[in-house]
């Protein structure tokens, strides 16, 4: 896309960066930020077909979940959510619990002396999210267990009729979804919800019982809130501290930064390596695109593929150098720091200012006792989220300049 170095570590075989806008059949790849975020925000002429939201059988449920309804039902949902994630919000109500987890396992870390970083950054993901969610009347490993499974799915291609797989390749997705999604609704979601039903609490469970959603409508909630918040906030606290532990001297000025410029490093850190790398669209009316002084049409029923990555990086945005890190780059007006990283229009994550004060709360504390990395992280990919992940990230604590 640019000439300057790429310094992203998450780069997927065969993705890419060119051109900005490209027709395959039905199917449009989105590449630049501009004709990005006009599909983003095309509402009522788009509707969710990411996360495999076209293929959840919705006529069962009183409610669809937020992640993948459309239309006025869905911004009530959001208008009503939102004041769990507003940034005062988030800091007064989430921010003691935040350092009280990260200071618990990060005393039992430097006990053992090392750390596996994305098994750790699991727990305390989850243990924040229960806490944001109500999801508090069970042990947060075993909880996190039984949500990791949810994800142990098939390969799959959103662009490809039938996602592209094999029957027995749905059977097997059916059994590794089904499974722990029961597990998780008996062990994890009912007994919370029958503890927000005694006594209601500021949570999501309490505010859905107060809305009249039936315990399927919560259960979907539930996954829908604890798979975001554990699956992008882990696997951006891995690759935030693999850049940081790289990159010494940002790292020094992370440690001595406010508040301000540290949310500014981690936004940097989440545009140049999003979790999420595609969001996809299906147009249900023409939606008009344009970039460059060229114009396209797209025409109802066609996917739309926006690379989140590519667009992340785009020049006319982000300047030449977008493909490295560069905290305070100077953007255009209504140009979000994270890019796309979190979305744009009317399926935008709120969960934004909670994701950086997450990451940063632990980082913190972690970097502040000078870990060196013992084992690199592998990387792999999750077709279901379009993501990576990062796995077996170790860290040798309090030893060293690092």
């Amino acid at each position: 896309m640019v000439d300057a170095p790429d310094l992203r570590r998450a780069v997927k075989p065969g993705e890419r960066d060119e051109p900005p806008v490209e027709r395959e059949g039905r199917v449009w790849r989105i590449r630049a930020l501009e004709p990005a975020r006009q599909v983003l925000r095309a509402r009522g002429r788009t509707t969710q077909a990411g996360f495999t939201a076209e293929w959840i059988p919705k006529g069962w449920l009183s409610h669809h979940p937020i992640l993948i309804s459309d239309g006025p039902p869905h911004d009530e949902q959001r208008s009503k959510v939102a004041r769990f994630f507003a940034p005062a919000v988030v800091g007064e109500r989430y921010a003691a619990a935040m350092e009280a987890c990260a200071d618990r396992l990060l005393a039992t870390a430097s006990a053992n002396g090392s750390i596996v970083l994305d098994e750790l950054a699991l727990h305390y993901s989850v243990e924040v999210t229960a806490g944001v969610v109500g999801l508090t009347a069970s042990p947060v490993p075993a909880m996190a267990r039984r949500l990791v499974a949810f994800f142990t799915q098939p390969p799959l291609d959103i662009t490809r009729p039938d996602l592209g797989r094999t029957r027995r390749q749905w059977a097997l997705a059916a059994r590794n979804g089904l499974v722990p999604i029961v597990r998780f609704f008996f062990s994890d979601v009912r007994p919370a919800i029958r503890a927000r039903r005694r006594r209601p609490s500021g949570d999501v469970i309490s505010h859905l019982i107060a809305e009249g959603y039936t315990d399927a409508d919560i259960l979907l909630e539930c996954i829908t809130y604890g798979t975001a918040g554990m699956v992008t906030t882990r696997e951006f606290i891995s690759m935030a501290c693999l850049h940081l532990l790289a990159n010494p001297p940002l790292r020094d000025r992370y440690l001595t930064a406010g508040a301000v410029e540290r949310a500014a490093i981690l936004n940097e850190v989440i545009r140049l390596e999003p979790v999420v790398g595609h969001l996809y669209r299906r147009a249900q009316a023409e939606v008009e695109i344009t970039h460059a002084g060229q114009r396209w049409t797209i025409e109802p029923g066609d996917l739309i593929d926006v690379g989140v990555r590519q667009a992340n990086a785009d020049p006319g945005r982000f300047g030449e150098d977008g493909l490295r890190l560069c905290p305070g780059r100077p953007l255009p007006q209504g140009t979000n720091a994270a890019g796309l990283s979190f979305g744009d229009g009317a399926h935008r994550c709120p969960g934004q200012p909670l994701a950086i004060l997450e990451a940063d709360v632990l980082l913190r504390r972690l970097l502040a006792l000078r870990p060196r990395i013992a084992a690199a992280p592998v990387l792999g990919w999750d077709d279901l989220i379009e993501g990576y992940r990062l796995r077996g990230f170790r860290l040798d604590l309090g030893g060293g300049a690092g």
